[in-house]
């Protein structure tokens, strides 16, 4: 007997956490069906050749919510080992909507999450009101990975109360109720879960908190309520850490005791992004320890982090540091041919550099970093930086952007951290077994960042280079735990009878390249991409999906259900 497919000769690691071991993994159809040492053939065999085999990631944190109308592979997650991903975090979704409510929606997508509002609209079929006539359009779309989705609370909260929604005054009870019929029928029909923003920080178009930001622990408690009455599904928020909180954090406390009450109530597992920031610099210790005095009163709360900084990109195919200034926002305002025959000129050069006051601009160039082609490193070295690499050629910030970006045809991508701004955070975080991996913000802020590729960041620097984790903790960090973190079974681990979502990682090659800006998305609007080296093949249920990253024609992915 035959198997339709079998990855030979390889080092298993398994994604629940044991260390690797030699072996073949065999699979019919969807599943696995055998891991060790197959001596039945397969319909189609790939030689591992000695490199990891390692279950697909599961990235928990996407906005990829719209991106799936019009790009079935879902890059740039695709690159990066990705298999499965959650859509619908911060409270920020498609569903429920009434047709009067689309573009509202979308505007909103829009203010959080920097994706055009104008793509959002003409790539999606908006052929869906409730949230399960959603996961069936997703049904419809043709995928390469697994989608699966939470319900959101601005589009819950404005189903049921309209303008209302958005006020400070506390929802009735009434409202209350209709926000719960809205999220039972999600989660029954199969939603990973409920997600809210209480951050200030996310608004709508005209400025206001987005809805929810203003919603009584009574309200979230009831939602939980739901949650817990159908025993399944994640509570997942933007939560309101550090801020308008005074240095000892009673608000913070708050905020993170009402998270574990609900998580007990209900039995409820409950996630909230957290990172390091230096407007507060012992926040984020402050906060894995409420989190852990919540967990130790029988709370399951799990802040997620990333594994490398987070940060702004910035490059001549979409913003430069300097567009404050109206000689830079009328050169940004050209295609890239014409910038680079306008900086071939000294004059118009001269022009460029004298039209900036570099003491206005509030960026430490010393902190801004070069992303350099070949195998990009997010470790910030001051080598790197913008400020270190004008003083080694005598000229100044400006004139140094200018002969980087002649030097790669403009190519070059500066990147500024803005949260995670130091690795010693990441490493205590990382460190903390109550912490998940998460907070890629795949398909969000298309134009600002690019951090789908935090997995592979996190085998390259942290395991391979720093050693500070072992491959196997790491591979089960976004595998397994993530995985079972939301609900979604028999994924994120080899073993026979789990689906066949698989990578074949050379580990010795792992690595990303500098983001490109493709203008890719309906209306062509531009985005970041980041393409991976070292993930020889990645499956997808079964089916043969990349090959080096480049695609196979396999359209294998799935919609996920709770």
């Amino acid at each position: 007997m035959s198997h339709d497919l079998v990855i030979r000769d390889g080092q298993i690691v398994d994604g629940l956490g044991s260390k690797p071991f030699h072996g073949d993994v065999a699979i019919d159809g969807d599943r696995i069906v055998e891991v060790g040492d197959v001596a039945a053939a397969g319909k189609k065999e790939i030689l591992a050749d000695g490199n990891y085999i390692t279950p697909g990631f599961v990235d928990i944190h996407t906005h990829l919510d719209a991106q799936f109308g019009w790009d079935p592979l879902g890059t740039s997650s695709c690159f990066h080992g990705i298999t499965s991903v959650v859509l619908g975090n911060c409270g920020v979704t498609f569903a429920p909507c009434k047709p009067t409510d689309r573009e509202y929606l979308a505007e909103l997508m829009e203010a959080v999450e920097d994706i055009p509002r104008a793509s959002i609209l003409e790539g999606l079929a908006w052929d869906w009101q409730t949230y399960g006539e959603y996961l069936q359009a997703l049904d419809r779309l043709p995928k390469g990975i697994n989608v699966g989705g939470m319900v959101g609370h601005c589009a819950v909260r404005y189903a049921a109360m309209g303008e209302r929604s958005l006020d400070e005054t506390p929802a009735t009870s009434s409202d209350i109720a209709n926000m719960c019929e809205l999220v039972d029928e999600a989660i029954g029909a199969g939603a990973l879960g409920f997600s809210t923003s209480r951050t200030f920080l996310h608004r709508v178009p005209d400025g206001r908190p987005v809805p929810g930001t203003y919603a009584q622990p009574e309200e979230l408690l009831a939602i939980g309520g739901v949650l817990g009455k159908h025993q399944r599904g994640v509570f997942e928020a933007a939560a309101r850490l550090g801020e308008r909180d005074a240095p000892d954090l009673p608000n913070t406390r708050k905020e993170v005791g009402w998270m574990g009450e609900l998580s007990r109530q209900n039995n409820v597992k409950v996630t909230f992004g957290l990172a390091h920031s230096e407007r507060r610099e012992t926040l984020y210790k402050s906060v894995v320890d409420f989190a852990k005095e919540e967990n130790a009163a029988g709370a399951q709360l799990r802040p997620q982090t990333t594994s490398r900084p987070i940060g702004s990109l910035y490059s001549l195919h979409n913003r430069t540091m300097f567009d404050r200034t109206p000689e830079w926002r009328e050169f940004i305002a050209h295609s890239m041919a014409e910038k680079l025959n306008l900086l071939a000129d000294a004059g118009f050069r001269e022009k460029l550099v004298n039209a900036v006051d570099l003491d206005e601009i509030e960026l430490d160039f010393n902190r801004l970093y070069v992303l350099k082609s070949g195998h990009v490193r997010y470790d910030m070295q001051p080598s790197d930086s913008l400020g270190q690499l004008a003083r080694d050629r005598n000229k100044n910030i400006i004139e140094t952007f200018i002969e980087l970006n002649l030097e790669t045809r403009g190519d070059v991508v500066f990147y500024y951290a803005f949260l995670n701004q130091r690795l010693e955070p990441i490493e205590y975080m990382l460190d903390q077994p109550v912490v998940a991996m998460g907070l890629a913000d795949s398909g969000a802020h298309v134009g600002q960042i690019m951090d789908a590729s935090q997995p592979t960041w996190l085998l390259c620097y942290w395991v391979r280079e720093r050693e500070m984790l072992s491959v196997e903790d790491a591979v089960r960090r976004w595998t397994s735990d993530t995985a079972d973190l939301f609900g979604i079974t028999q994924r994120g681990r080899i073993e026979p009878g789990a689906y066949a979502d698989l990578n074949v990682i050379a580990m010795d090659e792992l690595g990303m390249d500098v983001p490109s800006y493709q203008y890719d998305f309906p209306g062509a609007a531009g985005r970041y991409v980041q393409r991976a080296f070292g993930y020889k093949h990645t499956i997808v249920n079964g089916k043969h999906f990349l090959t080096d990253g480049v695609h196979t024609g396999e359209l294998a992915g799935t919609t996920l259900r709770s």
